[in-house]
């Protein structure tokens, strides 16, 4: 009797309760492969693989009763003169896509007469996100610099609205009041040009999907 309760206690547990034992503590102690490659990835680069797919949808992103659209624009460009083709690509390029983005360009947009501190005061608090492009000329442009503080006092966290991108300048030359803030680093036009466009449409999900929650 006393054999065969022995053998009862030291009988070899099931291989699926093993197998089901290990593959769970695996998968709580080992990281990620995407946790480990963002941990290791450059301020350049974290904006784009930060871009992440929201529940809120397009459509609903451009529904009537969007958080959308209690601003008169989507994005406003803050940019030098000198830069201004550059820009009217990118512009073009945000206008033309599925969401019909509605860019505030200063040369176009700007109301004829009034005075251009109310210009780019206006622009910015009508604006959901501000597109920093930073290039040398920006750097040695008072107006630019104006607008960027401006953006900063109306969103002083980084919540996503103020987009830095960096063309041209060395990263000792890139203004200290953003260097909280991840950027986007031009060097192939179009991808940069798709990087900004995430992080608008992410931006807008976000402000919709907060708004909803909020409505609920």
């Amino acid at each position: 009797m006393a054999g065969w309760f022995r053998r009862l206690l030291h009988k070899p547990k099931p291989r699926s309760v093993e197998s089901s034992l290990n593959s769970s503590c695996s998968a709580s102690s080992s990281p990620s492969s995407s946790s480990v490659e963002s941990s290791g990835s450059s301020p350049s680069t974290s904006l784009a693989r930060s871009v992440r797919p929201s529940p809120i949808s397009v459509l609903d992103i451009s529904a009537s009763g969007s958080a959308r659209w209690t601003k008169s624009y989507d994005v406003c460009i803050c940019h030098s003169e000198v830069d201004l083709e550059l820009v009217e690509e990118l512009v073009s390029y945000l206008e033309g896509q599925p969401e019909s983005f509605r860019c505030f360009l200063q040369l176009r947009d700007a109301t004829p007469g009034s005075a251009v501190v109310t210009e780019l005061c206006d622009a910015v608090q009508n604006s959901h996100c501000w597109v920093m492009l930073i290039t040398p000329a920006f750097l040695r442009d008072p107006w630019c610099k104006y607008q960027m503080h401006q953006a900063l006092a109306e969103a002083p966290m980084a919540n996503g609205r103020t987009i830095p991108v960096v063309k041209d300048v060395d990263r000792k030359d890139y203004p200290r009041e953003l260097r909280n803030l991840y950027y986007i680093y031009m060097a192939v036009k179009e991808k940069s040009f798709k990087q900004i466009r995430d992080t608008v449409v992410r931006y807008l999900q976000e402000l919709c999907q907060s708004s909803t929650s909020e409505m609920d």
